[in-house]
């Protein structure tokens, strides 16, 4: 049976990058389908300024409309905050209890998780498949070579959701990496 991935993001916004990432998991794993978990509020970054729920899920929406098992997700909106992944993956594992998930997570994720909520709860319920960051981060000694997580050579994404949001206050050119949906 092929795995539902599950990639937690603000995406605020959404860019090719991400789409990218999520194509290289379906391409080159065992993942069947893609979530693409829009986040309300990440406990970590409480003092971000985050554009609109709903204005993120459209974005989400735009970008993965023509893409083939990708799926956008409000499931966090509809789950008390501050929004705890374990939360998450328990509600979704109680409503689909047979199907098997991955969490999609950059390196950068890794370094820290053994900070995160219920993190052995985490890697119980699920895998966590890793993709590089351009900045290389250290593993937790906790987290070195758990069965439970799995390094990929995925793409690595040379930018990021908040250098766009920087670039568009200069009123730079950010057309090659977004859609052009989610561009307007």
């Amino acid at each position: 049976m092929k795995k539902t991935g599950l990639f937690f993001g603000t995406f605020n916004p959404i860019h090719n990058g991400h789409i990218e990432l999520a194509q290289y998991f379906l391409n080159h794993t065992d993942i069947g389908e893609i979530f693409f978990i829009v986040t309300p509020l990440n406990p970590f970054k409480k003092n971000s300024v985050i554009v609109d729920n709903n204005d993120r899920l459209k974005m989400v929406e735009y970008a993965t409309a023509r893409k083939k098992n990708f799926y956008p997700s409000d499931i966090e909106f509809k789950i008390s905050v501050p929004n705890y992944t374990i939360k998450t993956i328990l509600k979704i594992k109680k409503e689909n209890p047979n199907v098997p998930y991955s969490l999609l997570k950059g390196e950068d994720n890794l370094s820290s998780f053994d900070k995160w909520k219920e993190y052995e709860s985490i890697l119980k319920n699920v895998e966590l498949y890793v993709y590089p960051r351009k900045i290389k981060y250290s593993t937790p000694v906790a987290l070195e070579n758990h069965p439970r997580i799995k390094n990929f050579e995925a793409p690595l994404i040379n930018f990021s959701s908040t250098e766009i949001r920087n670039r568009i206050k200069k009123n730079e050119e950010v057309k090659e990496l977004l859609s052009n949906k989610v561009l307007s």
